[in-house]
């Protein structure tokens, strides 16, 4: 793929009434881990493998603007008061004119971390340095 030149990520992820909505410059952690067991037939040259378990991976999200702050905020309080509900969305790839290049798309992320930046009263919106959420795999 080009070099794309003033890209972004805009993400889109709800729940049940929270949501974290925004554009972030940096995205790692869409990966997808299956872990199989082998099993061989005796007389067979040919293992099979039967689906054991995906394993959970961390989405970050980097240095972004959350669009909706007060979905982000609820989100938050619900994870302070144990109230651990899944995310779902996706995650898509824009170039500087705002075309899409790539979706990747999430279900069942869970909040792990936030970090927030250094506040400035001149935004309107919130500004996030870093957040990591624990989800089982992107498609």
């Amino acid at each position: 793929m080009d070099f794309l030149s003033g890209a972004y990520f805009e993400v889109a992820l709800t729940g049940e009434n929270v949501d974290l909505t925004g554009r972030f410059t940096s995205v790692s952690g869409l990966n997808m881990e299956v872990e199989y067991e082998i099993y061989n037939e005796g007389g067979s040259s040919y293992p099979r493998f039967f689906y054991k378990e995906s394993k959970p991976q961390v989405l970050v999200l980097e240095q972004g603007v959350l669009i909706d702050g007060d979905g982000f905020s609820r989100l938050m309080v619900q994870c302070v008061q144990g109230q651990v509900l899944p995310l779902s969305g996706t995650v898509t790839l824009k170039d500087s004119f705002g075309v899409s290049q790539r979706t990747w798309v999430i279900t069942g992320a869970y909040l792990q971390k936030y970090m927030g930046p250094e506040l400035n009263s001149n935004q309107a919106a919130l500004a996030v340095s870093r957040v990591e959420l624990l989800y089982n795999g992107c498609f």
